[in-house]
């Protein structure tokens, strides 16, 4: 961490100059100027001083920001094929967000494993092909272009009933697949 750089950048966020954040801290600004370039390391007093007059804290100022991943190759995917049933995980570790994406594909005639009622929302948008959605007794007919979305306080499957292989997008939250 470069304790002068986010001093500084701080202070410019806040729209002060050297010698005001200096006067709001009883210090000088030269003081202010070797902190900045790191010619001089402040004692943990001055720097909760510095801080308080910037609007932070310690506790803040020594958080690490994480560079949070937001693009996903296919290379990343996590693929699984069962019983023509082929799974490609879109969000590797997925579980641990609040929805988890994936990307189905069903052999002809082919079902989904039945899913057992639990708490959270499903949705899902067909790429290819025609599917139910098998909802507690009853079967709901989604064909290409278009989405379903259900509760899944029910018991529940999805089951390609076209001639050739169905495609769709299928999303739960919270994660479940």
């Amino acid at each position: 961490m470069d304790l002068g750089e986010k001093i500084k950048q701080m202070r410019i966020q806040k729209g002060l100059t050297q010698k005001e954040l200096a006067d709001r801290c009883e210090l000088t600004k030269g003081y202010i100027s070797q902190l900045e370039n790191n010619l001089n390391s402040p004692s943990i007093a001055t720097l909760t001083d510095i801080l308080s007059a910037v609007g932070s804290n310690l506790s803040e100022f020594f958080q690490e920001e994480r560079e949070e991943k937001i693009v996903f190759s296919k290379n990343e995917f996590i693929e699984k094929d069962s019983d023509g049933v082929l799974w490609n995980w879109l969000i590797p570790n997925a579980q641990k967000n609040m929805m988890e994406p994936v990307l189905v594909e069903l052999a002809e005639g082919v079902s989904t494993t039945g899913d057992v009622p639990h708490d959270g929302e499903e949705f899902g948008y067909v790429l290819e092909g025609k599917i139910a959605i098998c909802l507690g007794k009853k079967q709901h007919v989604c064909k290409k272009g278009e989405a379903f979305y259900y509760l899944a306080n029910e018991p529940h499957s999805i089951i390609n009933k076209g001639k050739s292989k169905a495609k769709f997008v299928w999303i739960s939250t919270p994660p479940n697949f």
